[in-house]
């Protein structure tokens, strides 16, 4: 779970000079209260009650029927599209590191060749691809902890200093760096896809949210912090800093060991983001929403191996895109799909309150607003706060859940 939420600091770079240093550090631990608290809440009562393969998206259905069902798997699993790619950009631009002639399609062949190695880990089964994530988060830890450790040693700046960046754009500030906040806290609802695959997830599911939470704020928060208030430099903080700021923090051996540990969180990424989001597409095909040859399991490891190669190949198209465009257009996204979620649990309160909860949100009634209304504000706020390329993007991406929607009820007749 933590490395498919978080990975590791590594692509929240942008941030610190869009939204500027103190910004990003006030959004770093503002934002879980506004969304990734709410969300891991929903999921890990949702989960308890209904650990069924498609997760949110089986919930949504449930409270809200085919229509709204429908649209949360098809939105959850175009935004896997665009992070699927944002994940391979990342680890090239930071091979770029080692490898500076890596540009134009040697950048978009080596993101198209870490897809693939991916996509046959996955094919493998659930527990390689937990295996394979858990060897990589420790070696994504140790080099991280140690810039951390070297960083608080040497303090020389501010770092909430300057609060914003001058002369920037308000919707910079507020739209694309809330948007990149958003982007990584997000993903807190995205295991449940995977809850028949998992062992006593009605144990298992709340446990992993309790821990995976102040985990992922303290990866965010303690980096930056530190990277901020040693290295400085916050106008020079774009994607791939954190392998400067290490350089400039401990020397050159300390910069190639964090560039290492960000290509190995963006495996990390990219390997359990296929895992939670390929089991979207094999649902909506078994309830008859999506070519039936997508529910087809692979005869040794049973996996649904057709939708992972799938969704792969879609992953490879868009690996020649930014971050910053991917990111944009995915915020939308996965907006929409968590307020489905958040939404879901409020209905199937009212509708099923006999279903067996193992977990309950706490707080009673207040705590049930509070986990409905944050997100939905939140979301609000970000699409309120987007620039015309995420309007544009994300608004045709989104219409384009009811356009097929209609075309699959037409056809069905």
């Amino acid at each position: 779970m933590f490395s498919y939420t978080t990975g590791g600091p590594f692509g929240l770079e942008d941030m610190v000079t869009t939204s500027g240093p103190g910004m990003t550090l006030i959004y770093l631990l503002v934002l879980p209260f506004f969304w990734c608290i709410p969300v891991s809440l929903v999921s890990a009562e949702l989960t308890t009650a209904m650990p069924v393969e498609g997760g949110f998206y089986r919930w949504t259905r449930a409270a809200f029927g085919d229509f709204w069902g429908f649209l949360a798997g098809w939105w959850n699993w175009s935004a896997s599209f665009l992070l699927g790619g944002a994940y391979a950009v990342l680890f090239t631009d930071y091979l770029v590191y080692y490898f500076p002639g890596i540009t134009g399609w040697k950048h978009y062949l080596v993101s198209v060749a870490l897809i693939g190695v991916i996509t046959w880990i996955n094919v493998r089964g659930i527990q390689m691809v937990g295996q394979v994530a858990t060897a990589l988060e420790i070696f994504i830890f140790v080099p991280v902890m140690t810039m951390i450790v070297i960083a608080f040693m040497n303090w020389h700046h501010n770092p909430f200093v300057p609060l914003i960046p001058p002369h920037q754009p308000t919707f910079k500030i507020f739209g694309v760096g809330l948007a990149l906040g958003l982007w990584l806290y997000s993903g807190y609802e995205q295991l449940s896809t995977v809850a028949e695959e998992v062992e006593n997830p009605q144990r298992a599911y709340p446990r992993a949210l309790a821990l995976v939470v102040p985990l992922s704020i303290a990866a965010y928060f303690l980096p930056t912090l530190a990277g901020l208030a040693s290295a400085g430099e916050w106008q020079n903080w774009h994607t791939g800093f954190f392998s400067d700021a290490a350089r400039l923090i401990g020397g050159r051996w300390l910069g190639t060991w964090m560039t290492l540990a960000a290509m190995v969180g963006f495996v990390a990424l990219l390997n359990s983001t296929v895992l939670t989001t390929t089991r979207m597409p094999f649902a909506m095909a078994e309830d008859g929403y999506l070519p039936a040859a997508l529910t087809r399991k692979h005869s040794r490891y049973g996996t649904p191996w057709l939708a992972i190669v799938v969704s792969a190949v879609i992953y490879a198209l868009l690996a020649w895109q930014s971050l910053g465009q991917l990111i944009s257009v995915y915020i939308w996204l996965r907006s929409a799909t968590t307020v489905l979620t958040v939404l879901s649990a409020w209905k199937l309160r009212r509708t099923r309150p006999d279903m067996p909860r193992a977990f309950l949100i706490p707080g009673g009634h207040l705590g049930l607003v509070y986990v409905v209304a944050a997100p939905v504000v939140m979301a609000l706020v970000a699409l309120l706060g987007s620039d015309r390329y995420a309007v544009i993007g994300g608004a045709i991406a989104m219409v384009l859940g009811p356009i097929v929607y209609g075309i699959v009820a037409f056809t069905s007749r």
